[in-house]
């Protein structure tokens, strides 16, 4: 008797476990399904993905504007246009002073060639004239024969630079009808569903608006304080183009790795052809303690507490979509997890303890107005 009660609850867990498998895989094709689907509608999701980072830095100022009776298509003009201006602004002091002091900085650069020109020729090295002739004759000899690939190489980056413009300019379009329209958009999804979704799902959105609007601040605020500390450092060392750094570094502040490592690199470069190798050193190590501590420490802190997350779960996401998509997964990454939390949040919720009451008093929390 007992081997036959053993035998069938050996069944049923085998059945149990049989059923959950199926059910997992289901959820892993509906989940590839789904990204290969994102992945043919990157060309209009990403541009919209960065409207919607743009309408939450801009929505504060165009929701003043519009409690303070203005029209929503005129806050939102007006927003729009002050954003372009600040943009241009922001453009304008890092291109006009790198501009003017371009004669410097060329000498600058022919000056560190030809200094390390001379320490290649000393020892230890004891590189002679024509051994860099030489080489020199041989690096020119290999560009052309890659002329072809560094033509494609060239078509490859006008593409992307026109396929960047048109991604911005969409972006920008989009952001106005966000900042206009945006306060209609909870209102008419609640009408377009049927049953408890109406209520779910605006809720959801609500609070996931919230939660983009604490990303893109936190990030702000974390570029703010890269560029204060690393502008203060290159001031005392007395680094030429201070001010066009700091905005530099604060504006690749909001694409992970790359724009860090851009900006530093920039610096490096600037200290080294207007103030020689040991300040260059000393701005590499500025620039690697800050972003140290910026990686480390502050981005953690700050955007666990604006958006919910433990410090470690931040860290290990951008890990995760960096190794996944790069540089834009290392952008998404952070929003993406702070997104999953909400849902799974918000679940959680209904299953403890189900409110109608509450469900509406949340779907009017967090919603532009």
């Amino acid at each position: 008797m007992s081997d036959t009660l053993s035998s069938d609850k050996t069944a049923s867990a085998l059945r149990t476990s049989a059923r959950v498998s199926a059910e997992l895989l289901l959820v892993l094709v509906a989940a590839a399904v789904a990204l290969w689907l994102l992945g043919r509608m990157w060309s209009v999701i990403w541009p919209l993905i960065v409207a919607l980072f743009l309408t939450t830095l801009t929505w504060p100022l165009a929701a003043f504007l519009r409690r303070h009776g203005w029209r929503p298509a005129l806050a939102a003009s007006a927003v729009t246009l002050l954003f372009l201006v600040a943009a241009t602004g922001v453009v304008a002091l890092i291109a006009v002073p790198v501009a003017s002091q371009s004669g410097e900085l060329g000498d600058g650069v022919v000056k560190g060639v030809q200094q390390l020109r001379e320490w290649a020729a000393g020892p230890p090295l004891n590189i002679g004239d024509a051994q860099i002739a030489g080489a020199f004759d041989a690096a020119v000899e290999r560009v052309q024969n890659s002329v072809g690939s560094a033509v494609s190489t060239v078509v490859t980056g006008v593409s992307t630079v026109f396929s960047g413009l048109v991604t911005a300019i969409l972006a920008l379009f989009l952001m106005f009808f966000f900042l206009k329209d945006g306060p209609r958009f909870l209102p008419w999804l609640a009408r377009q569903l049927p049953g408890r979704l109406a209520t779910d799902v605006p809720v959801v959105a609500a609070r996931g608006w919230e939660t983009l609007g604490s990303f893109v601040r936190s990030q702000a605020f974390v570029g703010l304080l890269d560029a204060v500390f690393i502008g203060l450092g290159l001031w005392i060392v007395g680094v030429p183009l201070v001010l066009p750094l700091a905005v530099l570094t604060f504006v690749s502040a909001f694409v992970p790795i790359v724009g860090a490592l851009f900006a530093g690199l920039v610096a490096v470069l600037i200290a080294l052809v207007s103030n020689g190798l040991t300040d260059a050193l000393i701005v590499l190590a500025i620039i690697i303690v800050v972003q140290q501590l910026e990686g480390n420490v502050f981005q953690p802190m700050i955007q666990s507490r604006g958006l919910g997350l433990h410090a470690a779960v931040i860290l290990l996401a951008v890990t995760l979509g960096a190794s996944l998509a790069g540089v834009v997964g290392s952008l998404l990454a952070v929003p993406a997890a702070a997104l999953i939390a909400v849902v799974w949040n918000y679940l959680r919720e209904q299953l403890v303890e189900p409110s109608p009451g509450t469900e509406t008093d949340h779907s009017t929390t967090g919603a532009p107005s």
